[in-house]
């Protein structure tokens, strides 16, 4: 509120300030371990603010870069400097879950609308919902749903659980067996960003599941798919992961993540119109092949352009621009997209496998859908309509 009482002040001494851009605060993870989701992230969403000549939905944005280090406190400190002192009008961005409970209410507490591109932490989907967040991404649990049910169709009977410690990694783990239907053996929450993995690894050795369930994003997967390999694993005891093998993290792999087999929202070879253009438009502008955080983050920029599109620009109607949010009125890189009741995505899952391309090097394909039309299961808590 104090945002607002500040943009009407400005508005009353200055005149209107209708032809100045749509200011947007990208909040995300730039440095650290994390730091390539983020780039991603970023890449993503400023290849279709460059698509459009410097706007989104023909109204020039202008587009502030903010570091949360993945670290809570600091993702409040620059979420606190966008609102006040740059004065965005959007936020977007968000890696990580713990960053994201951290922001979220200190944003939309001011009425500013936050667009996450990636972190969908429980809580915020079900009864600390609000009308001011929007998701192009997915509740946690959702990405996790989806592999158990992925792992019931390979008869896979005994798993083993791992992730990492925080908020995300324990949504994951109640995802997953939310929808498993075998035996889950045991489970191991490791400290955020270690490296070293040999005790988890002997542990799996010792216990003989059918296979393993991971996620670790970021270094956290490369590290332990890594040493998960060179244990000689994979092809014994195979690894189902979300998160751990992606576009951001299969460069740093290459032919140590063979044989590894993904649930995920989205795959760069997915044969839809919107993905074909953005996939080949994301390789010739970074030389790299596009991440699901790249495709999320490409997701929220086509959003916020259908409604700045729709609204001529104007947020100071918030109603009306979160009407024209909620339509979701683009064509989505992942294919069938509608917002939830509580504006998570209605979005496809699917098997994504790390397979050698014609090339020889090793790359994500989509092996099939697990969910069509997948939706979270906390919107009934969400009190919004």
């Amino acid at each position: 509120m104090r945002k607002a009482r500040w943009m009407l002040l400005t508005a009353l001494f200055c005149g209107s300030a209708a032809a100045a851009p749509v200011k947007i605060g990208f909040l995300s993870t730039f440095s650290g371990p994390g730091a390539a989701l983020g780039v991603d992230q970023y890449d993503g969403f400023m290849l279709a603010v460059e698509q459009e000549g410097g706007r989104l939905g023909g109204v020039e944005v202008e587009v502030i870069k903010g570091d949360d280090e993945m670290k809570p406190d600091k993702g409040v400190q620059i979420a606190r400097q966008l609102l006040m002192r740059d004065n965005v009008d959007i936020v977007t961005g968000v890696v990580f879950s713990n960053v994201m409970m951290a922001v979220h209410r200190p944003i939309t507490s001011e009425e500013t609308f936050l667009v996450g591109s990636n972190a969908g932490p429980s809580p915020l989907a079900g009864a600390d919902c609000s009308p001011y967040f929007f998701s192009t991404s997915w509740n946690n649990d959702q990405l996790h749903e989806a592999a158990g049910e992925l792992m019931n169709r390979m008869g896979i009977k005994r798993v083993y659980l791992l992730a990492p410690n925080y908020q995300g990694g324990k949504d994951a783990l109640e995802g997953f067996k939310r929808t498993y239907q075998g035996t889950v053996v045991d489970e191991t929450l490791s400290q955020i960003n270690q490296t070293d993995y040999s005790v988890e690894i002997s542990t799996v050795m010792s216990e003989q599941p059918d296979a393993i369930y991971t996620f670790y994003p970021g270094g956290m997967g490369v590290n332990f798919t890594k040493q998960y390999q060179q244990a000689g694993l994979m092809q014994k005891i195979p690894m189902v992961s979300t998160s751990s093998i992606d576009g951001t993290t299969l460069p740093a792999l290459k032919d140590s993540a063979l044989g590894a087999i993904t649930s995920s929202p989205y795959a760069p070879d997915l044969d839809n119109a919107a993905n074909k253009e953005f996939a080949q438009a994301y390789r010739q502008k970074y030389g790299r092949e596009p991440s699901l955080y790249a495709a999320q983050s490409y997701d929220a920029a086509r959003l916020i352009a259908s409604a700045l599109r729709q609204t001529g620009g104007e947020l100071a109607d918030k109603e009306k621009f979160r009407a024209a949010l909620k339509k979701a009125d683009f064509e989505s890189v992942r294919g069938y997209f509608a917002f939830n009741t509580n504006q998570f995505p209605i979005s496809a899952f699917y098997r994504v496998d790390v397979v050698k391309d014609e090339e020889g090097h090793a790359s994500l394909a989509n092996k099939g859908v697990i969910f069509e039309q997948s939706k979270d299961a906390y919107a009934a808590s969400c009190p919004m309509t």
